[in-house]
């Protein structure tokens, strides 16, 4: 017969026992539980929302998935808007989304991102296939600072021209949509507005003139829209040479009824290589 004996363990080792236990079973969701505290009723209202901010693992994980809006709205909640690095895949990205997907807000959420970026389909200005002395170039000017009618932080991106010559680039949609305004404003001079599918406005100012285009008209993407100029930064309607040629690419959202201006650059370099091509006149 064997009789099996009670081992009594010292104090402390049964207690560095319960802390490793705790360890276990609490950490893990303590920093859950932190994670999780990211996605507020204040997220899109945030700077760290309105940026957009994108890294080139972000550009790849975004690209790889169906909806880029998605696909960067997750991102953006695992790594804490990039602060943190993150193990998220394409594998793993259906399980890390049902975890935020019970987490209140996350619908709201989750529409303003796709209405940034999934309705977009080219990129705004055609390429030339006729001249190779044509081209554009744009970098991430989200906020950089602006002075004509005050100080003001800039609340698009620029596309500019190789050639400074107004009514030579054509500019399209870069979405289904809406055209919801048309004519002038002081500060982007002659430009259009388009509500896209998902109720994102896409902005395109300083244009030299138009295509044959109403307000209330439906367009589809790539649809032409006009000819980039440099119009605005004046009161005076037709105000041409205050700047370089260029296209203002601004994107607004009105999740609460209150509008909000998001970073525009993110987008257009997902689409950056998808530029219609034609003859330039």
């Amino acid at each position: 017969m064997i009789f099996l004996r009670k081992v009594k363990l010292p104090v402390p080792v049964f207690f560095l026992f319960l802390l490793a236990l705790f360890t276990a079973l609490w950490i893990p969701r303590l920093r859950y539980i932190s994670q999780t505290g990211r996605l507020t009723e204040e997220i899109l209202s945030s700077a760290d929302f309105r940026s957009q901010p994108v890294s080139d693992e972000m550009m790849r994980f975004v690209k790889s998935w169906d909806s880029p809006g998605e696909a960067a709205g997750l991102f953006w909640l695992e790594s804490d808007f990039l602060r943190e690095k993150t193990d998220l895949s394409v594998e793993n990205l259906t399980e890390r989304r049902e975890r935020w997907a019970v987490l209140p807000g996350w619908s709201t959420y989750l529409a303003a991102c796709q209405a940034v970026w999934d309705d977009v389909t080219y990129f705004p200005v055609a390429s030339a296939s006729n001249r190779k002395d044509v081209a554009v170039s744009f970098e991430n000017s989200w906020l950089f600072g602006r002075s004509y009618g005050g100080e003001r932080g800039h609340e698009g991106t620029d596309i500019m021209a190789s050639v400074n010559e107004r009514g030579l680039y054509p500019v399209v949609s870069m979405t289904d949509g809406t055209v919801e305004s048309k004519g002038w404003l002081e500060l982007g001079g002659y430009r259009l507005g388009i509500r896209a599918p998902q109720g994102a406005y896409f902005y395109y100012a300083h244009l030299d003139s138009y295509a044959d285009i109403e307000e209330g008209d439906q367009v589809k993407a790539g649809d032409l829209l006009g000819y980039m100029g440099d119009t605005g930064y004046s009161k005076v309607e037709g105000t041409t040479g205050n700047f370089p040629v260029h296209l203002h690419v601004g994107i607004y959202l009105s999740p609460d009824g209150e509008e909000i201006s998001v970073n525009p650059y993110p987008v257009l370099k997902m689409v950056e290589d998808r530029r219609l091509e034609c003859n330039f006149r």
